[in-house]
């Protein structure tokens, strides 16, 4: 039988308003869920639609809705087979192949009757990376407080204004877990070589995104100069990124939604480690669908930032639970969640009209 498709738009409130370098901030995240099905067996995906990207939840369904006819006869085909066949048909929208990837891989895993990690040839462990807690920029009275109301063990935070120091000095006086920067491309290289000289005694785990994307030139410099590991983010988007960023960054910080779902990300940790390349894998505000394909990933990674669920008010889903940056799965097949009630209304493709 071939598939049927169903979705909804998901906009779930920020807890607090996230705010990044640049003043882009934002108090909710709109995301593209959706479901495929063969009557029988039903996988779900989740892409968040980020507006620095260019790409929104509209733009994934007028594309869903062309392209769900060329795909639907393939039940029976291998993720990676699946994969290529919405590469061919969506080249230019990662995020909505990645919903469809991960709702594939989540139905392939139901009807082999295995969670993802093992069918990636994975064993889950006690000792797998602590999830960090995201501090998004904002006054450093107000980071601290947030830090305050949310004790734990790893901190993301955010940075990319004047006062960088100052707020992390702060943060410092507030708690001894380690941080992880997160400049989203919001220094040049003379501000990066002063503050990374400035942190080296901060406890500081890596820096994400430190320099503009594109500017390998001064980025080979800091990666030759730094006493802290540097990770590329906005510089490692798709598969094709992840040989440029040898010998300008000591690791990749991998997003699904990016690179393009699950598969591309498993070629992309393949290259990373051939390259001696750490690797992370990170959050787009996800619920705990997209969290949990996140989470299967684990034992392959150095570090994961998979705190959208965290930073979310509401979930749509349950299966995954982190408790004190720990990550705890269901232990079910495929991604292991299970959806809360769709709404009421939604929209199905696949009928017979299509």
């Amino acid at each position: 039988m071939p598939f049927r498709c169903r979705y909804y738009k998901s906009n779930l409130p920020f807890r607090y308003p996230f705010t990044i370098s640049g003043g882009r901030t934002k108090t909710e995240q709109p995301a593209l869920v959706l479901g495929l099905s063969d009557g029988k067996t039903e996988g779900f995906g989740e892409a968040p639609s980020i507006s620095y990207y260019g790409i929104s939840v509209e733009d994934m369904l007028r594309d869903l809705t062309s392209v769900f006819p060329k795909i639907k006869q393939h039940t029976e085909l291998h993720p990676e087979e699946f994969y290529a066949e919405i590469l061919n048909h969506l080249p230019n929208n990662s995020f909505l192949r990645c919903a469809l990837d991960m709702a594939f891989w989540d139905y392939f895993g139901k009807r082999q009757g295995k969670a993802l990690y093992a069918l990636f040839g994975t064993v889950w462990s006690d000792a797998l990376p602590l999830t960090d807690y995201t501090l998004g920029l904002d006054t450093p009275e107000k980071m601290c407080a947030k830090m305050r109301e949310n004790p734990w063990p790893v901190y993301k935070i955010k940075v990319g204004q004047e006062n960088d120091i100052e707020l992390l000095s702060a943060l410092r006086a507030n708690s001894s877990a380690p941080f992880r920067v997160d400049a989203n491309g919001g220094w040049d290289l003379k501000t990066a070589k002063q503050r990374i000289a400035q942190l080296k005694d901060f406890t500081i785990e890596l820096i994400e995104q430190p320099l503009k994307p594109g500017d390998e030139a001064n980025m080979s410099e800091l990666y030759n100069s730094s006493e802290i590991p540097l990770f590329a983010d906005e510089s490692c988007v798709a598969e094709s990124d992840v040989e440029r960023c040898a010998g300008k960054f000591h690791g990749i910080n991998i997003k699904l939604t990016k690179c393009g779902g699950i598969t591309p990300a498993l070629r992309m940790i393949k290259k990373a480690r051939a390259l001696g390349l750490k690797v992370m894998m990170g959050s787009m505000n996800e619920s705990s669908i997209g969290s949990a394909a996140i989470a299967h990933f684990l034992p392959q990674l150095d570090f994961v930032d998979m705190d959208g669920p965290l930073l979310l008010q509401k979930d749509i889903s349950d299966g995954l639970r982190i408790c004190e940056g720990k990550v705890e799965i269901s232990g079910k097949a495929g991604l292991g969640v299970d959806l809360y009630n769709w709404p009421y209304t939604y929209e199905m493709l696949g009928k017979s009209s299509i």
